[in-house]
């Protein structure tokens, strides 16, 4: 069973930076996408940047563009979501998720795989 083991969510100020991580354990596979969503309470989970099996194509939501950066190192097989400039209504359970396949990581893409997911939380 493949399985996406995330690390890096904590508490912050607003204004702060932080580097969430997700890495296979488990079964290894191919080629895949990869994706990072969020969960804030009361809402219900939304895209939030991904990137191709390849790692030359990103995308972002709107709301993150400018301070997310998503990146992967394949020799690690390892995905990363660099935060800056957060804001309080960056506070949400962020998940990551890999598609199987010769994805761009988009968000309408179906996911096979999801992470444990992992709590940021931002305080003004």
């Amino acid at each position: 069973q493949v399985q996406l083991v995330q690390s890096g969510g904590r508490s912050v100020q607003a204004g702060g930076s932080l580097r969430l991580s997700c890495a296979p354990s488990g079964r290894t596979f191919g080629a895949y996408a990869m994706a990072w969503f969020r969960q804030a309470l009361g809402k219900e989970r939304e895209f939030v940047a991904g990137i191709s099996w390849s790692g030359d194509s990103t995308s972002y939501a709107d709301s993150v563009k400018g301070r997310f950066t998503i990146s992967r190192d394949n020799e690690k097989d390892t995905v990363y979501l660099q935060i800056s400039s957060l804001k309080p209504e960056d506070t949400a359970v962020y998940y990551c998720a890999a598609q199987v396949g010769y994805g761009r990581g988009l968000s309408s893409d179906p996911y096979d795989y999801w992470g444990q997911g992992t709590q940021v939380t931002v305080s003004s």
